[in-house]
């Protein structure tokens, strides 16, 4: 699987956490945020939330692990966007039952709320229950075919209630949508030249000005 970690300016300090938390499960990560506390530029949940949404709708990785302070403000950020499914995850019992009900494709983690003693133990707890069940598959077992169905619903939805995401592109104001795609290494993930859909393509190099 290919995972984003995308940290926001507050909780730039767990950044080492949650990579270690991730390691040696054979996934291919992507440290596309804030690696350390202080860093310029920085990101604001405005931002992680964005870069959420462009990587999954470029289909650049299959999940992101991002967060703020408190969870709140990534998973409000980023579920502002067509194709992002997110849960805040606060236990490890939180993530098995997500990923086995809902089947997001991204969480919000609270990393500085209640992040204390063990707060990295329970990190890696909680990728453990992540990766231990299937997207999707619903639980308790009886209740997988409306569950599933609730799913497809829910994608449905997301795109009737959705601007295209080009057309989101093409109108975000420069002050959440620059600090975003310009920072270091964005634009690699991006990858302009290999974006397939026209008019996605079009808005990306007209706002970067390629």
């Amino acid at each position: 699987m290919r995972i984003a970690v995308i940290n926001e300016t507050s909780a730039a300090d767990r950044n080492a956490d949650i990579l270690a938390a991730l390691e040696g499960r054979g996934h291919e990560i992507f440290n596309v945020g804030m690696t350390k506390c202080g860093a310029q530029p920085e990101l604001l949940y405005i931002h992680t939330g964005l870069m959420t949404a462009i990587l999954l709708n470029l289909k650049r990785v299959d999940f992101v692990v991002g967060g703020c302070g408190t969870g709140q403000g990534y998973l409000n950020s980023a579920m502002q966007y067509p194709g992002v499914f997110c849960g805040l995850i606060l236990d490890p019992l939180d993530a098995w039952l997500f990923t086995q009900i809902n089947g997001g494709n991204c969480i919000s983690l609270p990393l500085n709320k209640g992040y204390g003693w063990a707060g990295d133990v329970n990190l890696r707890f909680i990728f453990d229950r992540i990766f231990s069940v299937d997207r999707g598959c619903g639980y308790p077992a009886h209740r997988k075919e409306p569950q599933q169905a609730a799913i497809r619903t829910l994608a449905n939805i997301s795109v009737l209630t959705h601007r295209p995401f080009a057309e989101i592109i093409a109108a975000l104001p420069d002050d959440a949508l620059l600090p975003a795609v310009e920072y270091p290494g964005m634009q690699e993930s991006i990858d302009l030249p290999s974006i397939k859909d026209p008019a996605l393509k079009a808005a990306f190099m007209k706002r970067l000005g390629s």
